[in-house]
């Protein structure tokens, strides 16, 4: 029953992911933050257990996006290198930033990040370009920034990525490649950093590798890839707008659960 569970849960986010736009870690969290729960797992850890869990599925997921877009020759590689430097560093530090918060707080910070997402869909905020891209070294460390934000919150980092790459005037399909991407070595450090700091805790799941649950992962991976190639079919067959405010109102529910009722 339980991998029933993940993998019925990977169908959702993956559908979700692929109808809405986003990486699936904005949903895959919140939802395994609840079954964590149910199943009495976890403890004060479960907010630390499904992020890192989320960021062990985007590795999968990721690399099915990669080769999409490597297909069509869509991806500028020096420039997804040159952040993905500051990446690396950034992830591990966002998961040891979360290992030192209490899992209340993280649930804060991840409800008040789904409330940002939610107005950004809901009203259509979005850079304005004209921006050009800043040298290495600024590129480093805005890498650094999105890799330690997406650490804490369990995300790919494509909400970050795309907004900063679109002010800077990147067209819109380049910018999504190197999004796509930038969210592999997100996912892997981040996931190791959520293994290596979580090995220091006691009473996690023996299942667990850290803060990394892997009947989760597996159950999750395995249905999050097709499902999220049928949530993309679909999306080309129902109201964009519409789809927006579902999702949007979906994130706002999720954020009021998190900054309010934590725990």
């Amino acid at each position: 029953m339980t991998w029933l569970m993940y993998l019925a849960l990977g169908a959702f986010a993956g559908t979700l992911a692929g109808l809405f736009g986003v990486g699936g870690g904005l949903i895959i969290v919140p939802v395994l933050i609840i079954s964590f729960k149910l199943q009495g797992i976890g403890g004060d850890l479960v907010t630390h257990m499904a992020v890192g869990t989320s960021l062990a599925t985007i590795m999968f997921t990721s690399l099915s996006a990669i080769h999409t877009h490597h297909g069509r020759r869509a991806i500028d590689w020096r420039l997804a290198a040159l952040l993905s430097v500051g990446i690396v560093v950034g992830a591990w530090l966002g998961g040891y930033t979360a290992d030192k918060l209490s899992g209340p707080l993280l649930q804060r910070l991840i409800g008040l990040f789904a409330w940002l997402m939610a107005a950004q869909m809901l009203f259509g905020l979005a850079p304005s370009g004209g921006a050009r891209l800043p040298g290495k070294p600024v590129q480093v460390a805005v890498g650094g920034v999105i890799g330690w934000a997406s650490g804490i919150f369990g995300i790919g980092g494509g909400s970050l990525t795309v907004p900063f790459l679109s002010w800077c005037s990147v067209p819109m399909q380049r910018a999504v490649a190197v999004s796509s991407v930038c969210g592999f070595p997100i996912a892997l450090v981040g996931a190791l950093s959520y293994v290596v700091h979580g090995m220091a805790h006691q009473g996690l799941p023996d299942e667990a590798w850290g803060y990394v649950y892997l009947p989760a992962m597996i159950g999750i991976s395995l249905a999050s890839m097709p499902f999220a190639r049928l949530g993309a079919i679909l999306a080309h067959k129902l109201s964009a707008p519409v789809l927006k405010r579902a999702f949007a109102i979906f994130l706002l529910l999720v954020g009021a659960k998190f900054l309010f009722f934590p725990g």
